[in-house]
């Protein structure tokens, strides 16, 4: 086989210099957000829980104003503790588990081969020797804690960065649209940023580290790299689950009593439910998404270097064509750096229209570069023939294949992301249908939202089958994984994107709180609504990926776990499918209770505090924020633990119990339903919200004839968006990891399942 252009030296250097470089673009973009004045320093204004008679700060006022500072700076920091405080909650008892989960893979794999120090004969290369199960042990246990902590720091830094942006962008709004938008982004992309080069970086260099005790066994080496991803997916599980939790049980509890049975504005003070909904969307749509991207790429990178380990790479010895994944992952913040200088820098916002379109400029900008960045790194990068393993034998592949491979699942997500935009976006006939069964009330409302979401299905599946079928026929399961990094290779402008969204919407809630005018509501309120559709997009993207990330995780275990056919003629693998394809319907189920369960008790409250609190509707006396904080904590820890549990043990109970055979059809089962589910929740709830906003906003005839706020067919979409919350927010959202975690998980575990799995059947 030929060699590569590119040396192992300036690999080397090239993959951590560009991980840096990405680190210091985003420190540079949160120190321009810095710049944006904020203090709370005492001053001569009205207290800070002020009343809603205050008077509005008008357009036009002084820019300096200190009271509108110190408001503002008061309930940003509220927010900031609220969630700081339920994520320190949230991580310990997640920490707590982990640290179980840890014991447990030590214990596991170290007992495949009786916790011998012996080297024993490769897997795949009988003839050669490996270091100890007893070293994959360790090492496996290594890399999940790295894994888990790594996403942890993803959710937790994102969250701050966005509870520090998000009173900067509403005072930014006064300066007008183009400002705080710029103000919202910047904030995003620190996170974005900030993840995908800390995650690269630090997949980089543990990979070196376990190299220097590894040596030639790469076999081993990056078989017990596998526990990265498994980490931060774990972690990302509880994140999603107890963040979506939190923010769903305070919105749902918002939305019933403020605005349907009060008929106030969203984020209105007076809500006693206001400030544990802004945290929320923090705690979840910040943290938990994070987390989530984070978990994807690490376990899409994982997949992609186990299989390449056992075929040429890997038997050769060429490490930079073994560390393709990383030059893509490397490649794609270079372009995400140039992209978001579209936004931020070469073109200015100056309309509230203009908002969304620049949004998506920015996926298609980002798409364009990364493939031509994709061609440079394959030729550079791969010789121009090798081999990839495909169950069983070597698979001769041209370095062009692979390009393909990437590209495909680079644009599948676009397509991906454009379909969703097209289900969830009020300015396309599909929400526009859902807004005007509103007329006749929520019924039809659910009914029409439910018929989208599943028609949203079909094309998306169709694309991610294409991208299966091309890539798997060019590469094998190789192919398939690098299919799924490109589809995440763009992952710093997604996250920036996506974080986006909840900033503007935390900077509308803060604008009508600290009582400003209607013309900055109306600011922050275009920003929330572009961000909304682009979150969407977001979430078919990490869908999609999961898809395929899922499918390369099944095939290395597969390999792994020396699984020759996967037969569903046999009972044992039908029974696996069957089961597989329930759990997501078992995990949804309990998701969706858990909002159902803390958003009654929110509710319960809100209403206690409105009729016993004296002048709460008139706006003389002041809520208690700090309960309804504290029932979406406790709720939300309380109720995160069974769901995170269902998918963590699954694997294990199946793959002891029952074995291999049995397990891979779980895998397979949970793969094929859990995508169908999460594609449809997710666009059923998005679609739910922007109905709603449609109707608010009333930019157009047939909008103005729905509404106004406070009309009939505004509260029956208010109703249609509550329930779709936890569709697209908790349930839908959560899904993707639930069919990532247990293929991963499946993988670290596979040398154990195959030696000692498969109890009862071998009983019986």
């Amino acid at each position: 086989m030929e060699g590569t252009l590119l040396s192992e030296l300036v690999m080397e250097i090239l993959i951590p210099l560009v991980a840096i470089c990405g680190i210091a673009f985003s420190l540079l973009q949160w120190f321009i957000v810095s710049q944006v004045k904020m203090t709370s320093i005492a001053v001569h204004h009205p207290d800070p829980h002020h009343t809603h008679s205050d008077r509005l700060i008008e357009e036009g006022e002084d820019m300096n104003d200190h009271g509108v500072v110190a408001r503002c700076a008061e309930i940003q920091t509220a927010i900031s503790e609220g969630a700081t405080s339920f994520l320190f909650t949230e991580y310990k008892f997640a920490g707590l588990f982990m640290s179980g989960f840890a014991v447990l893979i030590f214990l596991f794999l170290g007992s495949v081969e009786g916790f011998s120090t012996k080297e024993q004969p490769c897997t795949y290369k009988k003839d050669t020797y490996c270091k100890p199960a007893l070293a994959n042990a360790v090492f496996s246990t290594v890399a999940f804690i790295l894994g888990a902590a790594t996403s942890l720091f993803s959710g937790f830094f994102g969250m701050k960065i966005a509870t520090y942006a998000n009173a900067r962008t509403t005072l930014e709004a006064r300066k007008g649209v183009g400002k705080a938008f710029i103000t919202a982004f910047r904030s995003g992309a620190v996170m974005g940023f900030l993840l995908a080069s800390s995650g690269l970086l630090v997949l980089y260099i543990t990979i070196l580290l376990f190299k220097l005790y590894y040596g030639d066994d790469w076999e081993g080496l990056f078989e017990a790299i596998t526990g990265y991803g498994l980490g931060g997916s774990s972690m990302a599980l509880f994140g999603r689950v107890g963040g979506g939790i939190y923010t769903k049980a305070a919105d749902v509890g918002a939305d019933l009593v403020g605005k349907v049975e009060k008929n106030i504005p969203e984020d209105d003070p007076r809500n006693p439910a206001v400030i544990a909904d802004n945290v929320g969307d923090n705690v979840g749509d910040i943290a938990g998404m994070g987390s989530d991207l984070f978990g994807s790429y690490a376990e899409s990178s994982c997949a992609a270097l186990v299989v390449a380990s056992i075929s040429s790479f890997g038997i050769n010895h060429d490490l930079t064509a073994m560390c393709f994944p990383l030059l893509i992952s490397s490649m794609g913040i270079i372009v995400c750096l140039i992209t978001t200088l579209f936004a931020t820098d070469f073109f200015e916002i100056k309309e509230e229209k203009e908002i969304e379109p620049a949004l998506k400029k920015q996926l298609i900008i980002s798409t364009v570069l990364m493939t031509i960045g994709i061609a440079i790194i394959t030729w550079i990068a791969l010789p121009s023939s090798f081999t990839i393993f495909n169950f069983g034998e070597q698979k001769i592949v041209k370095n062009w294949q692979l390009f393909f491979c990437v590209a495909i699942g680079l644009w599948a997500g676009l397509i991906i992301g454009f379909v969703t935009e097209y289900y969830t976006s009020n300015a396309y006939s599909p929400v526009q249908d859902v807004a005007d069964s509103c007329r006749t009330g929520a019924a039809t409302n659910v009914i029409f939202g439910l018929a989208l979401g599943y028609k949203s299905v079909i094309i998306p599946i169709f694309a991610i089958a294409v991208s299966i079928y091309v890539s798997f026929s060019l590469a094998a399961m190789y192919g398939v994984a690098v299919a799924a990094l490109g589809m995440l290779s763009t992952i710093a402008t997604g996250l920036a994107i996506d974080a986006y969204g909840p900033i503007s919407d935390n900077a509308g809630g803060i604008a009508e709180m600290a009582c400003m005018s209607h013309r900055i509501r109306e600011r922050t309120d275009a920003l929330d609504a572009a961000g909304n559709t682009t979150a969407a997009i977001g979430k078919g993207f990490a869908i999609g990926s999961a898809a395929l990330v899922s499918l390369a995780l099944f095939g290395a275990f597969v390999s792994r776990a020396a699984i020759t056919t996967v037969d569903v003629l046999t009972p044992e693998v039908i029974i696996g499918l069957l089961i597989g394809a329930m759990l997501p319907y078992w995990f949804s189920a309990m998701t969706m209770k858990s909002v159902g369960s803390a958003a009654l008790k929110m509710v319960e409250e809100v209403r206690r505090q409105f009729n016993t609190i004296p002048g709460l509707m008139e706006g003389t006396s002041k809520p208690d924020y700090a309960t309804c904080v504290k029932i979406s904590t406790d709720a939300s820890i309380k109720e995160m633990i069974p769901p995170g549990a269902l998918v963590m043990l699954t694997p294990l109970i199946v793959g002891i119990f029952f074995g291999v055979d049995t397990l891979a059809g779980v895998l397979a089962g949970a793969l094929v339903s859990g995508v169908q589910i999460a594609i449809s929740a997710s666009n059923s709830g998005g679609a739910w919200d922007n109905a709603k906003k449609y109707i608010e906003a009333g930019t157009s005839r047939h909008a103005k004839e729905l509404g106004p706020k406070g009309s009939e067919p505004h509260k029956a979409a208010v109703i249609g968006d509550t329930i779709g919350d936890p569709l697209k927010d908790t349930s839908g959202p959560s899904l993707n990891i639930l069919i990532k975690l247990m293929a991963v998980e499946s993988l670290v575990f596979a040398p154990f399942f195959a030696a000692h799995g498969g109890l009862l059947f071998k009983l019986f």
